[in-house]
């Protein structure tokens, strides 16, 4: 019986990455489930709007006290998860204009970092919703306690970036869940690896990062594949190549 190859796979996120991961998509879980029993007519008495609203607001300050947790405990981790996500080059600009033509001829994409330019835009955009929501939740609060903290439209905004917030998530899911050639990333969120071929494929830039950083440390390192062929400036291969059997 043969044994795994330990190199078929890299580490793409850590134990403080993931948690913040699932404590974001457990708590707007929650968040996105007890606001449509506040919000859509056909679902209000399902819950008594009290005990929604409760579950609401623990949900918010779960999520908020969570992130601080994790983010001081591990914020050198988490500091280059951020530096990572804001970091946007030519290859991401590039990559963000030939989505039409991916997507009509099957144009392979040019070479990514750990996140793609499509992750980085989806994250900045999720994070600034967010702080959207966490402003007027806050103004709905504090306005059933002082009425000059009551601002028309306020909850009109909150409703709408809910529903923004739902349909990207529900984009995310699609890619994560459905989608043939990403949903391998998922594995990195449950167990911290990914399939090393489809790093290469997906993230030719970060898969040489991680070579030469390990190759400096260790000179005696080796990978299933030299760092040379991963380098920035190559380019994946075309969606009809298959891996080769020590990369599976």
């Amino acid at each position: 019986m043969g044994t795994a190859n330990p190199r078929a796979h890299i580490a793409r996120f850590t134990v403080a990455e993931r948690l913040l991961h699932w404590l974001l998509a457990t708590a707007f879980g929650v968040l996105l489930g007890t606001g449509l029993l506040m919000s859509v007519p056909a679902l209000e008495g399902m819950v008594p709007r009290p005990v929604a609203k409760a579950w609401h607001i623990d949900a918010a300050i779960g999520l908020a006290v969570g992130v601080v947790v994790i983010t001081l405990a591990r914020a050198r981790t988490i500091g280059h998860t951020i530096s990572d996500l804001e970091r946007f080059d030519a290859d991401d600009r590039t990559w963000l204009a030939q989505i039409p033509r991916r997507i009509v001829s099957g144009a392979p994409a040019p070479p990514q970092g750990r996140f793609n330019a499509g992750q980085k835009l989806n994250t900045a955009v999720v994070a600034g919703l967010m702080v959207v929501s966490y402003i007027t939740g806050f103004l709905l609060w504090y306005g059933e306690r002082d009425t000059a903290y009551r601002f028309a439209g306020t909850i009109n905004v909150h409703d709408d970036v809910m529903w923004l917030l739902m349909i990207l998530v529900a984009g995310h899911l699609y890619m994560a869940l459905v989608n043939l050639d990403t949903r391998a990333a998922m594995a990195g969120m449950v167990r911290g690896s990914v399939d090393r071929a489809w790093a290469l494929r997906h993230h030719a830039k970060w898969v040489a990062e991680v070579d030469r950083t390990a190759a400096q440390a260790d000179p005696a390192h080796r990978t299933d594949r030299p760092v040379a062929e991963t380098a920035a400036t190559s380019r994946p291969p075309p969606a009809g190549d298959h891996p080769s059997p020590d990369e599976r």
